[in-house]
């Protein structure tokens, strides 16, 4: 049991340093040796967890979405649901080093060799999911088009973060992401719903607390 948990923090301090290497200096310039250095283990302790650097940067990008599993609590409305989930993961990029290393390669066009399309996909995954349950409920324009529109948001998303990144390190990223929905929703969304929505730039820490907090209790709740 004990050497089980050794394991375990040993691949985690593996992959936290991974991440923090593929953030600073990107997929292609990153190197084994320096991962070796950040998480102070040995090669061997690190090959018998990841067999190359492409298997170490997927399992940053899969830890990724272990991270995302913080949860956003269900709403009435789908598309405060869509929005919370948008929000919650610019505030997760300011302040999780795995998901913003995660990012950064997903969106590293110079790493070559690596599929970068996983999160890509299961975010527009995730947005159809919630956009068909807000079309079921009457909150979407008739024009809409589930798919499409779940990819403009996925892609719109994606091009802000990395704007902000570039220009102030995800420092005003709430700021742009809430005026990303201002702009995008009313094209979708049905006038009495938009008039409901919580677009705050303090909307993502907020859902974070809530999200964090259910995480917690139902950790604490006892089996069965």
């Amino acid at each position: 049991m004990a050497e089980q948990v050794r394991a375990i923090r040993t691949r985690q301090a593996i992959l936290s340093a991974a991440a923090k290497i593929f953030e600073e200096h990107g997929y292609q310039a990153a190197t084994i040796s320096q991962i070796l250095g950040e998480a102070g283990v040995t090669k061997g302790a690190l090959y018998f967890h990841f067999q190359s650097k492409e298997d170490l940067a997927q399992g940053v990008l899969a830890e990724q979405d272990q991270h995302q599993q913080l949860m956003v609590p269900e709403r009435a409305s789908k598309v405060q649901e869509i929005v919370d989930v948008v929000m919650l993961h610019a505030h997760r990029l300011q302040t999780d080093p795995m998901v913003r290393a995660g990012v950064r390669l997903s969106m590293d066009q110079l790493a070559q060799g690596l599929d970068r399309s996983g999160p890509f996909l299961r975010w527009g995954e995730v947005g159809c999911t919630l956009l068909e349950r807000a079309q079921a409920q009457g909150e979407l324009l008739p024009h809409v088009v589930v798919p499409e529109t779940a990819d403009v948001i996925v892609g719109s998303f994606a091009g802000i973060q990395s704007m902000s990144q570039a220009i102030c390190d995800y420092g005003d990223l709430v700021v742009r992401v809430s005026a990303l929905m201002r702009h995008l929703l009313p094209s979708v969304v049905v006038p009495s719903v938009l008039a409901s929505l919580d677009l705050a730039e303090t909307r993502g820490a907020t859902v974070y607390a809530e999200a964090r907090k259910a995480a917690d209790a139902l950790e604490l709740a006892p089996a069965g």
